[in-house]
């Protein structure tokens, strides 16, 4: 079975942020690290060179395949910034017709700039995200 080559690591999250060349992408990252932490209450940690993730989970699948992932991340891609929000709960579709402007991919959602977009809604997406992932894979259970 492979291996999964997105696991997390040691590196230092300000300083990836830091090294964002483009100031306003840099500055767009540096809010978003908050507004995830505070809406995921937990701290971020870099997983693999390039995505900022927020707690973690292990998932196992059917098939075999097992690893560890971050709850909700992002990274800061070369178009845009696309924001990982594998969860799936019944408001998602009237939440992102509330966001703004946007690009959505299976798991990805992708914002040019973060002026672009309710920080409100953003912050409510990211929180019931990561709280649709930890029902799916048990992590809420006492």
């Amino acid at each position: 079975m492979a291996e999964n080559k997105t696991k997390a690591t040691e590196a230092s999250v300000a300083a990836h942020l830091a090294a964002i060349a483009d100031e306003a992408r840099r500055q767009d990252c540096e809010i978003l690290a908050q507004l995830m932490a505070r809406a995921t209450k937990e701290p971020p940690r870099m997983w693999g060179a390039s995505i900022v993730g927020f707690g973690s989970y292990h998932y196992r699948y059917e098939s075999g395949h097992e690893g560890d992932s971050c709850l909700v991340g992002f990274a800061a891609r070369k178009g845009d910034i696309s924001v990982y929000l594998m969860g799936s709960f019944p408001e998602r579709e009237a939440l992102l017709a509330r966001l703004g402007r946007h690009k959505l991919g299976k798991a990805c959602l992708y914002l040019r700039r973060l002026a672009d977009v309710d920080l409100g809604v953003l912050e409510e997406l990211v929180a019931r995200s990561a709280a649709s992932v930890k029902d799916q894979w048990g992590l809420n259970r006492g």
